[in-house]
């Protein structure tokens, strides 16, 4: 075999091995993903939880010197399948075009979720664009305690007549 075809099976024999490697990753990179993005974890149940809910938002000190942007901290009182309190931080961005706005959240609810007890974290991140709304929040992975240890999912809420309403898709193990 000449020194040129022993080149052209070395660099062909690189490239399979090279495609095998990058297959394998793939497929371990598209599980993890699969894993990561909703499939239930063993033992775990699917549950939903609705209600009502009183929110204070209270203005605090804008340090940052620009006009639009506020920082709030938020109380709620949550009546329902949980029932309980949340506590937490709030910062907003406004914009000149009525409604068209953004702001960012993080709480802590503790209370009784349908006979649990314990607490989790909930981040939120809201935008309008000239009044159409897009809004997910999120439980914050690992931040249940006592009997919520474990607790994933999301929180929608809704607000009619001026009153809020929350539904609250989760999963316990």
């Amino acid at each position: 075999m000449s020194t040129e075809n022993k080149g052209i099976m070395q660099h062909l024999i690189w490239k399979k091995h090279f495609l095998a490697i990058l297959g394998a990753i793939i497929f371990i990179f598209g599980a993890a993903l699969k894993q990561s993005n909703g499939q239930k974890k063993e033992g775990a149940v699917s549950n939903r939880a609705s209600g009502t809910f009183e929110v204070k938002l209270t203005p605090q000190d804008d340090k940052t010197g620009q006009p639009g942007l506020g920082r709030f901290t938020m109380d709620k009182q949550l009546e329902g399948d949980f029932v309980g309190t949340s506590k937490g931080q709030m910062l907003t961005a406004m914009t000149s075009i009525e409604g068209s706005a953004g702001y960012v959240a993080i709480e802590r609810a503790t209370g009784m979720l349908k006979g649990r007890k314990g607490s989790f974290a909930l981040q939120h991140s809201g935008t309008m664009n000239r009044g159409a709304q897009q809004l997910t929040i999120t439980i914050v992975p690992d931040s249940g305690t006592e009997e919520l240890t474990g607790i994933t999912g999301v929180m929608k809420i809704k607000i009619e007549g001026g009153k809020h309403f929350y539904d609250f898709e989760y999963t316990l193990p």
